[in-house]
């Protein structure tokens, strides 16, 4: 039996705010969370780590601070994975770039060298900035933490996957990394910014169809890569309805074929959308040994480990002390939205000015009034019955203690 390693969360001398909720789906939390001080140093590309990454680190070249959010299915072992492996893979593929990094346009050459005249033009020509070093990585982070979990739960026997949402505040830039169904959003006092995008198989559906379509071995002939209204029945055989492909964003009409009525490569909507009828999200990390009921059909190849990045510049934000980042599971945004989570924020933050506890109260709050109590300010009363994590990051403190080199 292989023991699960004990999540740490690593707690600075920083102004932000956590809660999490179990919702009993199973004996351990699904619901994962991280966070700490981001210490980068200048090192060679692979050099061994002889020194914790989340420690006060007075030689780093550059810091920052990080937070993340992971939901987990099918257990908790790739969300726990994932909260002790994801931070020392974003700390070293940012050592590896972080001379690239000092300057507005990245040089062509690490080392400087210039071998050609035009290197600079060909790199402002391509429009290559600092940031594009940190979107890399965190793209190659969570690549690498998709291996590492892959690794780790074929050797142990386990299964499972999560969705990973992740802040990293650095050099003045707020960059939000999500791979799943997991949101962030900017509260300010008069402005709601969503700073994540879910993907599910709806919202991925031409990329996901596409796929079946380049390799339709992947569906072993067992399901239809088409879309339809709805699942088809022996009585449409014949008849023309509507249908779409991984080609349209429009709708056409096709006439029925016996292969139609095969079990839909995505099937339902909304939330209850499902790929392969198994999954209902199509990035995040882990799900390797993933496979549709009775067959040995993998989901693997459908899923994405790479995160979209959005980019805030907090610098350029006249920041007040009420605005904050809201990071949270999706058992929080299925039942409240942006809107009602902002107007909760408003409404705490500027009641508690005097509580040096607000921000975590308030992330308290929150998960409170995804427990079907009615406090007034959202009208609903509705019940989450997933785990709930979110975090509360109030700007104004990070840019007034934000790291430079």
């Amino acid at each position: 039996m292989c023991v699960l390693p004990r999540i740490t969360l690593w707690v600075w001398p920083m102004l932000y705010g956590l809660g999490i909720i179990n919702a009993e789906k199973s004996e351990f939390n699904e619901d994962q969370a991280a966070c700490g001080k981001l210490c980068i140093r200048r090192c060679e590309f692979g050099t061994a780590e002889d020194q914790e990454w989340l420690t006060v680190c007075p030689e780093a070249f550059l810091t920052g601070h990080y937070w993340a959010l992971f939901d987990g299915h099918g257990g908790p072992a790739a969300a726990i994975l994932a909260a002790n492996t994801l931070h020392s893979c974003l700390r070293r593929q940012l050592e590896a770039v972080v001379e690239g990094m000092m300057g507005t346009q990245p040089p062509m050459h690490l080392s400087g060298r210039c071998v050609c005249s035009s290197d600079p033009h060909f790199v402002e020509e391509k429009g290559i900035r600092a940031e594009d070093l940190v979107i890399g990585a965190l793209e190659s982070a969570f690549q690498e933490c998709d291996d590492v979990i892959g690794r780790e739960l074929e050797a142990s026997g386990q299964v499972g996957g999560c969705t990973a949402l992740v802040a990293v505040s650095l050099q003045g830039k707020l960059y939000v990394a999500n791979a799943g169904d997991s949101r962030a959003i900017l509260v300010r006092r008069d402005e709601i910014r969503v700073l994540s995008s879910e993907f599910t198989p709806e919202t991925e559906r031409q990329r996901i169809q596409q796929l079946a379509f380049i390799y339709p071995e992947l569906l072993a002939g067992e399901f239809t890569r088409l879309e339809f209204p709805r699942r088809l029945k022996g009585d449409d055989l014949g008849q023309k309805v509507l249908f779409r492909d991984h080609h349209m964003n429009g709708w056409s009409y096709k006439q029925v074929e016996k292969s139609d009525l095969k079990y839909p490569l995505i099937h339902g909507q909304g939330r209850q959308a499902r790929l392969l009828g198994t999954l209902a999200v199509s990035r995040g990390l882990g799900d390797h040994q993933l496979r549709v009921l009775d067959t040995n059909i993998q989901l693997k190849p459908f899923l994405l480990s790479i995160p979209q990045v959005t980019v805030l510049d907090v610098d350029q934000l006249a920041l007040e002390e009420e605005d904050v980042v809201v990071m949270a599971t999706d058992g929080l945004w299925d039942v409240l939205s942006n809107e009602q989570v902002a107007r909760l924020v408003r409404s705490f933050l500027t009641g508690n000015r005097e509580d040096p506890h607000r921000f975590s109260e308030l992330a308290k709050m929150l998960i409170h009034n995804t427990q079907g109590k009615d406090d007034g300010a959202t009208g609903e009363g509705q019940v989450s019955y997933d785990d709930v994590s979110v975090f509360v990051i109030p700007l104004h403190s990070q840019d007034q203690g934000s790291g430079g080199h």
